[in-house]
């Protein structure tokens, strides 16, 4: 098949599989109510926790992540004996993550992609997912506001990645831009989260939860 093609191919399957939106998928499968009518209405593992199930919320978390992981490192460990080169991994990558925010499946509304994102990371480096993980539990750890960790952890991740030497791990320059363009919407994703965290409105970690 065409490197191309293949291509094209791996950038549609990564958006397909980043559209599987798992805090809907494990409610449903774990007779929760959706997440889209409580809380946030964010499909993601934060508002999952406010159910009241917090096996939910985790297994949520790691799905999430997983899908953003699996087409990354697939495409890193299997493309170049196909001719899919690091452009393609930048394009996967940034596929994926755009499944998560809107997925063909949910009639394109999709979550914040914070967990999607962390495991993008994962997949083009351990080191970078690490760093960027340990940010974000520093800030939560501090503040207990789990939008605000996330916008700082997106912030320091390209940096992160550049001051690593990016290419040092073998990777395309272009993952670098992949990686920047995935701070910039999640950061637009939490535009709400941004409003109430400047009037003091933003809730904290721990704070009241609603079961389902």
């Amino acid at each position: 098949m065409n490197s191309y093609l293949l291509s094209a191919v791996a950038v549609v399957a990564a958006y397909l599989v980043g559209s599987l939106s798992f805090a809907v998928i494990v409610s449903r499968a774990m007779g929760l109510s959706d997440p889209r009518s409580y809380g946030s209405k964010n499909p993601g593992a934060t508002n999952v926790l406010r159910s009241g199930s917090r096996a939910a919320a985790v297994l949520t978390l790691l799905l999430d992540a997983a899908k953003g992981w699996l087409p990354v490192v697939l495409v890193r460990v299997y493309g170049p004996a196909y001719g899919l080169g690091g452009g393609t991994l930048a394009l996967v990558a940034l596929a994926a993550f755009a499944g998560h925010l809107w997925p063909v499946f949910f009639r394109f509304q999709g979550g914040k992609g914070v967990a999607t994102a962390l495991g993008v990371l994962l997949g083009v480096s351990g080191w970078l997912a690490l760093a960027t993980l340990a940010t974000w539990l520093i800030i939560v750890a501090f503040f207990r506001w789990v939008s605000f960790a996330s916008l700082i952890a997106a912030a320091f991740a390209p940096f992160f990645y550049l001051l690593a030497g990016g290419v040092a791990w073998d990777v395309h320059p272009g993952v670098g831009l992949a990686i920047a363009v995935m701070a910039g919407l999640l950061a637009w994703r939490h535009q709400a989260n941004i409003r109430r965290l400047i009037q003091g409105k933003e809730p904290r970690l721990g704070g009241e939860k609603k079961r389902a």
